[in-house]
């Protein structure tokens, strides 16, 4: 199943479902929070025409033609808005792609044998390089963004990773994605091994690369369409300073001030190009 849009108007939604279902495309109407309602594509191979057909009837919602459909299905429709709820791997899935999705189905995996007995062998193979010859290992620079040390810790993260990833890799593809998260991974490890040593783990700073790329790319290439809310990178920027003010929680602060500022710098990076292939 594909997500095609959310709305507010579950009876517009009907128009338009009643219109694609005269063209034999099943569109399915769900609840999808805060008062709007999902459009779902049932049948993936329609995708390229029932998304030219939506764009079509956003443009124009009223024409005759519309109307017409939902007048010749009334008689044969027997339940009227009828609301089937997507299956929550539909939901998950057609948010993000296979990078999102591989990375997220690792990093619950490790999370889970770390939880039954296999923590210490765990960490010990994961770890950022902390001693002579570690640092050739190269897996080390990346896997321990992958390495989680309690239920809050991971879903914090993942969700996090699922949201803003998952934008990131249906707008610009898996590679970029794949690009972040390397470069990040990498250069926030450093920088935290540099301060505190390698005792810690976690996808944050990634999440805080995320942050800093779609940050910049909001502003300097909206022609991407690729953004974030204030709200989002206003709570961020207050978490990243409030780790380092409170004394009673383990955060890994220079992870994510590290993680922020390669994201920030590969936002500008990116937004420079797309500006220099249009001039």
């Amino acid at each position: 199943m594909i997500r095609l849009i959310a709305i507010d108007n579950p009876r517009l939604a009907q128009a338009f479902i009643d219109y694609m279902d005269s063209r034999r495309i099943p569109i399915q109407l769900a609840p999808d929070g805060e008062g709007k309602f999902a459009l779902w594509l049932t049948d993936n191979q329609y995708q390229i025409e029932a998304e030219s057909e939506l764009q079509r009837f956003l443009a124009e919602p009223t024409h005759a033609r519309y109307q017409a459909a939902s007048w010749n299905m009334a008689e044969t429709r027997k339940n009227k808005l009828h609301y089937r709820t997507p299956s929550f791997i539909s939901m998950i899935k057609a948010k993000a792609g296979p990078v999102t999705l591989s990375l997220m189905v690792v990093c619950i995996v490790i999370f889970a044998l770390q939880q039954v007995g296999f923590g210490n062998e765990i960490f010990a193979a994961l770890h950022f390089p902390a001693v002579e010859g570690q640092q050739w290992q190269l897996w080390r620079w990346l896997s321990h963004a992958v390495l989680h040390f309690s239920a809050i810790h991971i879903a914090f993260n993942i969700l996090w990773w699922w949201q803003l990833g998952g934008d990131i890799e249906k707008k610009l593809g898996g590679l970029k994605l794949l690009q972040i998260f390397v470069v990040s991974s990498a250069l926030s490890g450093a920088g935290q091994y540099w301060i505190e040593g390698a005792n810690f783990g976690g996808l944050s700073g990634v999440v805080y690369a995320l942050v800093g790329y779609l940050w910049v790319l909001s502003v300097r290439a909206p022609q991407l369409g690729l953004g974030i809310q204030k709200q989002v990178v206003g709570f961020m920027l207050i978490w990243l300073a409030l780790g380092y003010v409170q004394p009673f929680m383990a955060i890994a602060n220079t992870a994510h001030l590290a993680g922020l500022a390669s994201g920030i710098a590969l936002g500008w990076l990116d937004a420079a190009k797309t500006v220099q292939r249009r001039s």
